[in-house]
């Protein structure tokens, strides 16, 4: 696997140790004492007083695994959704005062899963962004010069097109306009440019 898949696994190692920790530390977690009596751990704490830490590290990591899928595939939702649950995670340990504290982080746990699962998911489907540059260049009809025209003032701007990401936001230079796909487009190119972006000119799905 190459540096570049491992990074972006980031997200799916932390959620995976989020939730083992929680698993492995039921004194900690009582939502989770049933499962870990069901596996015959009982009250068995592997952890030891290093739980929050390896738990908050965690944590720390998923979010970072999101952050780096959405600087390659600019997929912000389960980026935000990732730092909401980091975020309930952060306030139920650290700052609130209620008997219920605890379920701030079960809430952020769920959080955490969740964007890490569309994520996954996300790029399951997205095999378009998986295509290298010299895959794509190797394809002779394929035009990466398009050229974008904002909706809302008419500023174009000639715009080469990534072949190894889907393009979701495009900031206007003239009035700051954020340019969004259309329904049933994949990317601004495909709605806003001159040319579709390359992944649907070779005929592969998009993200």
């Amino acid at each position: 696997m190459s540096k570049s898949k491992i990074a972006l696994s980031f997200d799916k190692l932390g959620t995976a140790g989020l939730f083992l920790t929680a698993l492995l530390s039921p004194c900690c977690f009582p939502l989770f004492a049933f499962v870990a009596s069901a596996l015959g751990l009982g009250s068995f704490e592997l952890f030891g007083g290093w739980t929050m830490w390896i738990f908050q590290a965690m944590v720390v990591l998923s979010l970072w695994g999101l952050f780096l899928s959405y600087r390659k595939h600019k997929r912000l939702p389960p980026l935000m959704i990732g730092i909401c649950g980091a975020l309930c995670i952060w306030y139920g340990y650290h700052f609130s005062q209620s008997d219920y504290w605890m379920y701030f982080l079960y809430a952020g746990m769920g959080g955490l899963l969740a964007a890490t699962m569309w994520n996954y998911y996300a790029n399951r489907k997205c095999n378009a962004c998986q295509t290298s540059p010299a895959d794509a260049a190797s394809q002779q009809s394929v035009i990466l010069q398009s050229t974008l025209t904002c909706p809302e003032c008419g500023q174009q701007k000639n715009e080469t097109m990534p072949t190894d990401a889907c393009v979701y936001f495009y900031e206007c230079e003239r009035c700051h306009a954020i340019l969004k796909p259309r329904q049933g487009d994949c990317c601004v190119y495909c709605s806003h440019g001159t040319i579709k972006c390359p992944p649907v000119q070779i005929g592969n799905n998009c993200c």
